[in-house]
């Protein structure tokens, strides 16, 4: 198994917003130093976030690390331009050494509508369509094609052409089979953000993705998987009284914005939700669980402290790669 690292830059104005991204980066390299696989960059387009450009952020991270793997999580390629998205995307893939790995989806939010004249009603054929696109985009020197959303191409020429050929994009998936048939359809990963609800409508859409990769004749299924948070200690008493008063203030701004938890509390979200909070073995242990029913190869943490101190988010960070990763890697190897 593969272990990821992923920040939507959530922005809560306790410090600037330039030195939010500085510890972004910060992260970045610390993931690298730690030994973590890969490190992954949301894409928001409203408050609390300020996600709002991955490649020019995943540009800086490539400068200043050598060895992880970037990730976009996720390029909302149904607000995108798709020839701008490769665009983009294919200078980041030289910058970064061929280290570029992208997940897409069509976002969610209500700003969507707003700035881009994105709706709920073509959301999921605008992707569709871009991603289509920016397939044969990155895969074909002249691209001749007609769609719905954008001008027309002839013959059109993009460059520069990308470094890797072709590039690993994965589909991030939630709850809707959408992406799922998208990924299936060409033989895509598929990674499960897992992080809302219990387990089992998640385990659903993946049992659905193999059965649909199969029909259109792909075999390896590559599957990811979220998780709703992350704190790992020695002793579980710890653990949870550390990450007790993070959970408590995400309980609280669901109430603000009027959002009824899936999970009460924290007890009932370490019992039926995927975070990860407890002892390495009782980690370990429910990773275990969550990789009996989704076969899944890659897993991603937050990359963030939330609420912890520096040192708390450090100390957990190195736990993981020290008392949990080395037992879980030998679960689904890939390349």
């Amino acid at each position: 198994m593969k272990f990821l690292a992923i920040t939507l830059i959530v922005h809560d104005g306790a410090q600037s917003t330039t030195d939010r991204f500085r510890e972004v980066v910060d992260n970045a390299v610390l993931a690298e130093e730690l030994g973590f696989d890969g490190y992954g960059v949301g894409e928001r387009h409203e408050r609390p976030f300020i996600s709002s450009s991955p490649p020019v952020v995943l540009s800086h991270i490539a400068a200043k690390t050598s060895t992880i793997r970037l990730f976009t999580a996720v390029t909302t390629l149904s607000l995108l331009d798709p020839v701008r998205a490769f665009e983009d995307y294919a200078t980041l893939d030289h910058l970064s050494g061929g280290r570029l790995e992208l997940i897409i989806g069509k976002g969610n939010g209500a700003a969507q509508a707003q700035l881009f004249h994105v709706t709920p009603e073509d959301q999921w054929e605008r992707n569709r369509e871009g991603y289509e696109l920016f397939r044969r985009l990155w895969r074909e020197d002249k691209v001749t094609w007609k769609g719905s959303f954008r001008p027309s191409l002839d013959e059109a020429e993009t460059w520069p052409r990308p470094l890797q050929q072709p590039i690993r994009v994965w589909h991030g998936s939630a709850t809707s089979k959408e992406s799922v048939d998208l990924a299936a359809k060409y033989g895509d990963p598929l990674f499960s953000a897992n992080v809302t609800n219990p387990i089992e409508p998640y385990a659903e859409l993946i049992d659905y993705y193999r059965e649909r990769l199969a029909f259109h004749g792909h075999e390896n299924a590559l599957v990811g998987a979220g998780t709703a948070g992350y704190y790992g200690a020695k002793r579980s008493q710890d653990a949870v009284e550390t990450y007790r008063p993070i959970y408590e203030a995400r309980l609280a701004l669901f109430k603000k914005v009027g959002i009824v938890p899936v999970f009460p509390t924290l007890e009932d979200a370490i019992e039926r939700s995927s975070i990860l909070v407890g002892s390495p073995q009782q980690i370990i242990e429910k990773v275990h669980r969550y990789h009996e029913r989704f076969g899944h190869s890659y897993m991603h943490i937050t990359a963030d402290r939330e609420g912890l101190t520096p040192e708390e988010h450090i100390e957990t960070l190195e736990l993981f790669q020290s008392d949990i990763a080395p037992v879980l890697r030998p679960l689904g190897e890939v390349s």
